[in-house]
């Protein structure tokens, strides 16, 4: 497997309440590794699905194209990534390698997937419950030339709102997690919690300010700590009138 090895394990179960009598039963797939990085040149890698239910299960694997046109996450049907096998029937405690292949090799920067793994559960008895439950994995393909990703930050303040920006214009993408942000007074400001972390290559990110009162003018700064993939990021960060 041509993988960056996570060992974290993820779990998609699937319930079944018995509406009648109350008894809950639970199916659970383990789906590893929970992020794929391909290495400059690879082609391929694999996933290993693994049953751990009583019964036996369905799952659809999907690919598709990632981007962040405008600083949000899009998912658009692809045929660059082929997903091997597409459906599988896992019979319980066993395990399923899917195959992912690129059609074609990443050119100047680094290309992003998400695979979507659909568990398809056997028809539901009567007087039960199913909640079938989907795991969106990234895929990171570097090309032939190693990239990296080069993140500069700025915010920008309105009379309503104000935003934390990062503005990727590497060539590989970056993730940004536990942000801070304190004033030169000391006061910290909160940002929104459910941004996801990525910031893509050649895309931004944004994270809404909760606390603008606080926030200096235009011409102001803030101090910015964050823990990025590529190291602790600690810097000041200038604020500037949205445009």
């Amino acid at each position: 497997m041509t993988a960056r090895q996570y060992r974290a394990v993820v779990r998609v179960a699937t319930f079944m309440a018995l509406l009648s009598g109350g008894t809950v039963s639970a199916q659970s797939l383990t789906v590893l590794p929970v992020t794929i990085q391909m290495a400059p040149g690879r082609m391929a890698t694999a996933l290993t699905v693994i049953n751990q239910g009583d019964s036996e299960t369905g799952v659809q694997v999907r690919a598709f194209a990632w981007n962040q046109p405008d600083g949000n996450d899009w998912l658009t049907s692809s045929e660059e990534v082929l997903a091997s096998p597409p459906l599988a029937t896992i019979a319980p405690r066993a395990t399923q390698i899917v195959r992912l292949v690129l059609r074609r090799p990443p050119q100047e920067h680094e290309a992003t997937y998400r695979v979507l793994l659909d568990q398809i559960p056997p028809p539901a008895a009567p007087g039960t419950v199913r909640i079938a439950l989907r795991l969106s994995i990234p895929v990171f393909a570097e090309p032939a030339t190693r990239v990296a990703p080069h993140v500069k930050f700025h915010i920008e303040r309105d009379a309503g709102h104000a935003w934390l920006v990062a503005v990727n214009d590497g060539g590989r993408h970056e993730t940004i997690r536990d942000i801070t942000l304190t004033t030169s007074e000391g006061s910290g400001l909160r940002t929104e919690a459910n941004v996801s972390p990525y910031v893509l290559a050649g895309a931004t990110r944004r994270w809404r300010i909760v606390e603008q009162a606080r926030l200096p003018v235009p011409g102001g700064m803030v101090r910015l700590t964050a823990r990025a993939e590529t190291g602790v990021v600690d810097q000041p960060v200038s604020v500037v009138a949205a445009p």
